[in-house]
């Protein structure tokens, strides 16, 4: 590393790191076990829209997981108030 003279090595450098880096994440990392059992909400979008950004890790991806998860929340909680609201 020590002979690094312009950045498209540095870039080549950072690259090799965050690849490194992102492996050893997937590879140790423990997933979170969220299921239609552990959240009442959760939805086959919100699961989808995970194992995308999962896979890709990208902030687009993140950005459609926290929407995905927005929605069926939202979704959720409209059903349970008009459930509540017809049993008056």
């Amino acid at each position: 590393m020590s002979n690094i003279v312009d950045t498209e090595e540095i870039e080549q450098a950072v690259n090799r790191l965050r690849s490194i880096i992102d492996l050893a994440w997937t590879k140790n990392a423990k997933r979170s076990r969220i299921s239609r059992h552990s959240k009442q909400w959760w939805s086959d979008d919100c699961k989808r829209s995970l194992d995308k950004y999962r896979s890709a890790r990208s902030l687009e991806n993140w950005k459609k997981f926290k929407n995905s998860v927005r929605n069926a929340k939202r979704s959720f909680f409209d059903d349970k108030i008009q459930e509540v609201a017809n049993k008056s």
